[in-house]
C-alpha cells in the first residue's frame, strides 16, 4: 500500500469559520496494485471510527475489509478532532483552556455536528465529489448525522454496529445495554464455568486486600469490572479468558494478583489514551436534555452489576463518575466531566424529518446480540430512515469487522449499490 498524511484547518466552532481554529488528520491508503495516475482518478472513501475519542486505525498493511474497499476506492482513515495527531486533547492539554467551564464549553465542540462539519470542508479541500462514508459503532452515528445535515456531500452510507436511537434519553439506551450485558455474561459463564469461580476469587481478593496497578493506583472491585470490555466481541471473549487464566501467583505472603494480569488489565480499564470517550460518551445520546450519568443511575434499577453483587457482573461500556476518582489519567477531567453531565442544551444531532426522506442510499449491519448498539433500539432507527437497508446478523457481535470485514464490507456496498438509487 502507499500512504499520504493530510493536515487541515477547520474552525473550531463551525458557525464562527473566522474564530479559532484546529487542526485535523487524516491519511490517505491506496492499494500499491494502482499505479499513482490510476489512484489518483479514484473515488473517496472516508472511514469514520469508532469512539467517541478513537484515532483513526494505523495500518501495517492493507487486510478484510480495507483490502476489498482498496480494490476500488481511494481510503481516507480520519483522526476525528481531539484524537491521534489532529489537535490533541487529553488530561495535559484541556487545562489550557482555563477553567472547568471553559473546558466544558471547549468541548462541546467535539461532537459528531463538528466531526461531519469537519469531514465536509475536508472532502471540498480534496476536490472531491459526494464520497462514500463508512462508519463504524459510534462512526455510524456520526453517519446518520452526516445524513440529517449534508447529505449532498454523500454517495452512499455503510454503518456497521453504529445505528443511533434518534429520539429519546440516554436512560433508554442504558436500560438496553444492562440487559443486554447481563444476557452476555450468562452466555460467557456458561462457555467458561472456570471463569465464573475466578471472577468471584478475584473479587474477595481485592475486598480484603490492596493490589496496585500499573498506574500507581489500587485496583478495585468495580474497575476489575471493566474487563467486560471484552465481552463485545466474538473472539474477543477468548481474551478475556485468556487474562483470567493467569490472574493469580503464589507469593510467600500467600496469593497475589500476577504482574501479567495487572498489566493486561491496565489497557482495558485506563482512558490515558482516549480520555474523550469517557468525558463525552454519554453526551453523544444527549439531545436537548442533560444526561446526568445515566449509566450510573440506570445502575439502581440494575443491583446485580454492583460491585458488591454476588456472583459479580462484568460491565459493558457504562462511563460512571467513579471513573474520574480512579483513573489518574481522568481524575484532572473531573470538575468539567461533571459540568458535562448536567449540561442540558446539547443540540440535536439527527434530523428526523430529513432522514425520512433520505434519498442517499444506506446499508447497515444489525448485530442481534450486540452488547453495545442494542438491536431493538437499531432496528427502531432504520425504519425511521428512508430507504434504508438492514442485514441483521446473529453471526458477529460489536466488533464483526475485524472478524470478516472483507465479507461485511461487499456485502454492505453491494446491498447499497443494488437500491437504485
Amino acid at each position: 500500500m502507499r500512504t499520504v498524511e493530510h493536515y487541515f484547518t477547520v474552525p473550531l466552532d463551525h458557525s464562527e469559520p473566522s474564530g479559532e481554529s484546529i487542526t485535523v488528520f487524516a491519511r490517505e491508503y491506496v492499494s500499491a496494485a494502482h499505479s499513482e495516475e490510476a489512484a489518483g482518478a479514484l473515488p473517496w472513501l472516508l472511514f469514520l471510527q469508532g469512539g467517541p475519542g478513537g484515532r483513526g486505525n494505523r495500518w501495517g498493511s492493507l487486510g478484510g475489509w480495507s483490502k476489498a474497499a482498496a480494490q476500488d476506492f481511494r481510503i481516507l482513515m480520519l483522526d476525528q478532532r481531539g484524537t491521534g495527531l489532529s489537535t490533541p486533547l487529553d488530561r495535559t492539554t484541556l487545562p489550557g483552556r482555563g477553567s472547568a467551564p471553559a473546558q466544558a464549553a471547549y468541548l462541546e465542540h467535539f461532537r459528531a455536528d463538528s466531526i461531519v462539519a469537519d469531514a465536509e470542508l475536508i472532502r471540498a479541500a480534496l476536490g472531491s465529489g459526494p464520497w462514500t462514508i463508512y462508519g463504524q459503532s459510534y462512526g455510524g452515528f456520526c453517519a446518520l448525522t452526516y445524513l440529517s445535515f449534508a447529505p449532498e456531500g454523500l454517495r452512499e452510507v455503510l454503518i456497521t454496529g453504529g445505528l443511533a436511537p434518534l429520539t429519546g434519553s440516554a436512560d433508554d439506551v442504558y436500560r438496553a445495554t444492562y440487559q443486554r450485558v447481563a444476557a452476555r455474561n450468562e452466555e460467557y459463564f456458561g462457555w467458561y464455568p472456570e471463569d465464573r469461580k475466578t471472577v468471584e476469587r478475584i473479587a474477595r481478593h481485592l475486598r480484603s486486600t490492596t493490589e496496585m496497578m500499573p498506574d500507581g493506583v489500587p485496583l478495585t472491585v468495580e474497575r476489575f469490572q471493566m474487563a467486560g470490555a471484552f465481552l463485545g466481541g466474538n473472539t474477543r471473549v477468548d481474551s478475556l479468558h485468556y487474562l483470567l487464566e493467569d490472574a493469580f501467583v503464589q507469593t510467600p505472603g500467600g496469593p497475589r494478583l500476577s504482574d501479567t494480569f495487572l498489566e493486561q488489565l491496565q489497557g482495558v480499564v485506563s482512558r490515558r489514551s482516549n480520555p474523550l470517550y469517557a468525558l463525552m460518551h454519554e453526551s453523544i445520546y444527549g439531545q436537548g436534555q442533560a444526561t446526568n450519568w445515566s449509566a450510573w443511575r440506570m445502575l439502581a434499577e440494575n443491583p446485580w452489576f454492583r460491585p458488591d453483587a454476588e456472583p459479580l457482573l462484568l460491565t459493558g461500556e457504562m462511563v460512571y463518575p467513579w471513573y474520574f476518582e480512579q483513573d489518574p489519567a481522568l481524575e484532572p477531567l473531573r470538575e468539567v466531566a461533571e459540568l458535562l453531565a448536567c449540561r442540558q442544551d446539547w443540540q440535536p444531532l439527527y434530523d428526523s424529518r430529513v432522514l425520512a426522506t433520505n434519498t442517499v442510499p444506506v446499508a447497515a449491519a444489525v448485530y442481534s446480540d450486540d452488547i453495545y448498539v442494542d438491536r431493538d433500539l437499531s432496528l427502531r432507527t432504520a425504519a425511521a430512515v428512508q430507504g434504508l437497508q438492514v442485514w441483521e446478523t446473529a453471526d458477529f457481535h460489536h466488533d464483526g469487522i475485524a472478524d470478516d470485514g472483507e465479507r461485511i464490507f461487499a456485502r454492505l456496498l453491494g446491498m447499497a449499490r443494488s437500491s437504485g438509487r
